[in-house]
């Protein structure tokens, strides 16, 4: 019995309340389990929601292909090569079927999930619609990212009632079958190619074709799906959020999540009822509100579920703010998109504000081996299993597998010395205010010492540092890439000094940080992330000619760090405005930049409860106030007053108790229970739940 089959029927056996397991109880549906933790038994609880997704029900396969109009879809890793084989093989079967090949109908793209629309999914189902396809046939899924890029096709083909069939390399099957499943298609038939697709010549790729993909692509169209397919991949779910599932001892217990796939493989402290709601002392979020819904499972994330992970990970209960925040901040499509990459994109965050300080975060030397760093940067690697449902070898693809996730910390202060707001300000959250920004990275580590006290080699060095950190080794992948550049206090003084503000240092990051035209070109032709470039249908120089055009290549000068007599040589940009993070923090003793390459970034401001004075009191913490810092105008902010008033519908959005109150949203989208520097929308929510709004205008001034 695999894996995964295995962890379906503990957890049915779970559900159903039927037997022990690993010498531990499952729970009876009162919820008692019989824990007792005086003799070291515990009862436990899921930390993961339900699915927000409901299973389509699937057409008819074909009898036959004779006669059927049949798309081959996508694109990826040397489609160019399969799926002209596959058309050529479809008509020699079937010389009465009709078959259309990439461009000529299009593709869906990423499925967007659940209740999303999406105009290019909605012309890819009419266009195969407008050609009476009767079958689609997608890949190659040969990488975390692709992959579901094109069972996107598949998924919006089952949506219309057309039946489909993907291809994909060993184990990215299993990715594909899981992404249908999220996104409501109960089965996805998935043809396993025997490799690595961009390993094999064009005539390996042929053969496999025909004598690998062919014979399981002609079953999977024509034979009918079985109840005992739809049952092998379905996922029994918890009814309960905060019935216990399980009672054990610690071992039985972390035995048992490991085997749910709900650890990642280190020991978790049992998320007991009792430990629990401490957690929810420490947010006026009731239990049972809905945080977050995230791809790739689209599971309901409630509070109570992010509570659950952060016992589980170790974190204190006066950390759920910030994990709240976490969980927010990771909804953003954008900080998602490339988790499931080969290429391993490791997903961290840091946090800014008062409560960094007041909790005790470490933002010196060593910062992310801290007990709260640590903690904290468990909880979002355990985030990304349970509430998001990113699981290595089925939805996370890293090829040599992903570090844990760490958390840092930016030092506000040591910001505000050197003349810089810190990065929360800088995305129009207040100075005293808090906030969590979740990122990804492909490098850790390795960083650069400028050894001088000129900012403009300081830039330079830079600007170099950055053009050897692109997208993937050797800066194979897309052209640009968001980045987070770290720097202690010192090096950020000398820069701030000669620069000014950090939005010129980018511009002159951006204008400096060049590549030659000629070494970007021989790594996206010979280390190309997707599919082989044929050299008898383009050599290198024919491919660099194309780049030219694709990347805005110009003379400029040589860069000064290129040991070339030449005066001028074509470059490439590799930075964009508005992608890069700067962070002050780190040692500050020391002379260092570290330059990360990944994903985006995404910002979620901190909520504390009403109570948090009182609750920090009583744990025998400063109070937050004695956090709070003088801000700077580093942006020319001036003092305006409100400027527009507007009356919105009533909405039942008061608070449990009846009370009136006021929120304050920034153009970011961020909430907070005081006003954000610059633009805000005021919403006061009256005690009869009638609302009004007003747009006001706030200087950047202290927070009292």
């Amino acid at each position: 019995m695999n894996h995964r089959k295995f962890k379906r029927l503990l957890w049915a056996l779970s559900l159903a309340s039927l037997a022990f397991i690993a010498q531990g109880q499952t729970c009876d549906p009162s919820g008692d389990c019989g824990g007792d933790e005086t003799v070291g038994t515990y009862d436990v609880l899921s930390p993961v929601g339900q699915s927000s997704v409901e299973m389509i029900e699937l057409a008819p396969r074909l009898e036959t292909l004779e006669g059927k109009t049949i798309a081959l879809v996508g694109g990826s890793f040397m489609a160019s090569v399969t799926h002209y084989e596959l058309k050529r093989l479809i008509q020699e079967y079937f010389p009465t079927a009709t078959v259309y090949v990439l461009s000529e109908i299009g593709s869906a793209g990423l499925f967007p999930g659940p209740r999303v629309r999406k105009p290019q999914v909605e012309r890819f189902q009419e266009r195969l619609q407008e050609y009476g396809v009767d079958a689609v046939i997608s890949g190659n899924g040969g990488c975390g990212i692709c992959t579901p890029k094109e069972t996107g096709n598949c998924i919006a083909a089952e949506y219309i009632g057309i039946p489909s069939v993907m291809i994909a390399a060993p184990g990215f099957d299993t990715q594909a079958k899981t992404t249908a499943y999220n996104n409501g298609v109960p089965v996805l038939r998935v043809a396993v190619y025997p490799g690595a697709f961009a390993s094999h010549t064009v005539e390996e790729l042929k053969q496999n074709t025909r004598e690998v993909l062919w014979p399981q692509i002609l079953d999977m169209l024509c034979d009918p799906i079985t109840q005992e397919e739809i049952d092998e991949n379905s996922h029994p779910e918890a009814a309960d959020p905060q019935a216990p599932v399980f009672s054990g001892t610690i071992d039985e217990v972390n035995e048992f999540y490991n085997d749910m796939m709900w650890s990642d493989g280190l020991p978790i402290i049992p998320p007991t009822m009792e430990r629990v709601e401490e957690f929810m002392k420490y947010t006026d979020y009731r239990w049972d509100r809905t945080i977050a819904v995230l791809s790739p499972s689209y599971r309901q994330s409630l509070v109570w579920h992010v509570a659950v992970n952060g016992v589980m990970a170790g974190c204190k209960p006066e950390y759920m703010p910030l994990l709240i925040a976490l969980t927010k901040a990771m909804t953003s499509g954008e900080f998602r998109r490339t988790l499931g990459s080969t290429h391993a994109w490791v997903p961290y965050c840091w946090v800014n504000g008062p409560v960094a300080r007041q909790l005790g975060l470490d933002h010196g030397q060593g910062q992310i081996n801290e007990q709260a760093n640590v903690a904290i940067g468990r909880f979002m690697n355990l985030a990304m299993l349970n509430l998001a449902g990113y699981y290595v070898k089925q939805d996370r693809m890293g090829t040599f597998g992903y570090p844990m996730s760490w958390c840092l910390a930016e030092d506000d202060e040591a910001c505000l010395r050197v003349g810089w707001n810190p990065y929360h300000v800088r995305q129009g959250i207040g100075l005293n205010e808090s906030a969590v920004t979740v990122a990804s990275t492909l490098l850790w580590g390795n960083n650069m010492p400028p050894a001088t006290t000129d900012g403009e080699k300081i830039m330079k060095l830079l600007a170099w540092d950055i053009t050897e950190r692109c997208q993937l080794a050797l800066g194979s992948g897309v052209q640009f890439t968001h980045r987070t550049i770290l720097m202690t206090e010192e090096v950020a003084a000398i820069l701030k000094d000669k620069y000014g503000t950090v939005d010129n240092l980018e511009d002159q990051l951006i204008a400096t940080a060049r590549r030659p035209l000629y070494e970007r070109t021989y790594a996206h032709y010979y280390a190309n992330p997707g599919s082989a470039i044929n050299p008898d249908h383009t050599s290198l120089e024919e491919y660099m000619e194309e780049l030219t055009d694709e990347e805005n290549a110009e003379m400029t000068p040589t860069p000064e760090w290129y040991a070339t007599d030449a005066a001028q040589m074509m470059t490439i940009p590799t930075m964009v405005k508005g992608e890069t993070a700067f962070l002050i923090t780190g040692d500050p003793s020391r002379n260092k930049i570290q330059t990360m390459p990944g994903g985006a970034m995404s910002t979620a401001a901190v909520e504390l409860p009403a109570a948090w004075g009182a609750l920090m009191e009583e744990k025998g913490y400063e109070p937050l106030q004695s956090f709070y810092l003088e801000p700077i105008d580093d942006a020319g902010i001036d003092v305006l007053t409100s400027v527009e008033e507007v009356n919105i519908e009533p909405s039942p959005a008061a608070d449990a108790n009846g009370k009136g109150r006021v929120r304050y949203y920034n153009l970011n989208g961020h909430e907070s229970g005081s006003p954000f520097d610059g633009v805000n929308i005021e919403v006061t929510t009256g005690n009869d739940n009638t609302r009004s709004a007003r747009k006001i205008l706030r200087s950047n001034s202290p927070r009292r």
